[in-house]
């Protein structure tokens, strides 16, 4: 049995994504980073005007999928997609 040990190239995205996220609404429940598949949202180690640690999000690697906004108890994320840059 022969097993390919060579990494695979990251898929080709069509859609890229954009998060924002309102910092001084966000209690930190992280339910928006347990959603995200590409792992694109995290804690980050700053306090808002509340209290609370609130997320960041790395947006080169966000797919724009939503899955954070729709799971935001809060809804102080917003999404936006924009097309990939094309190859000509």
């Amino acid at each position: 049995m022969e097993v390919n040990l060579r990494s695979q190239a990251p898929p080709v995205r069509k859609v890229k994504g954009y998060v924002a996220i309102d910092a001084a609404r966000c209690k930190g429940c992280e339910l928006c980073a347990v959603a995200c598949k590409e792992d694109v949202l995290l804690l980050g180690p700053q306090l808002n005007k509340k209290g609370y640690r609130y997320v960041v999000a790395k947006a080169e690697v966000c797919t724009g999928c939503t899955n954070c906004a729709l799971v935001c108890p809060d809804a102080v994320i917003t999404v936006y997609r924009t097309p990939a840059a094309s190859k000509r």
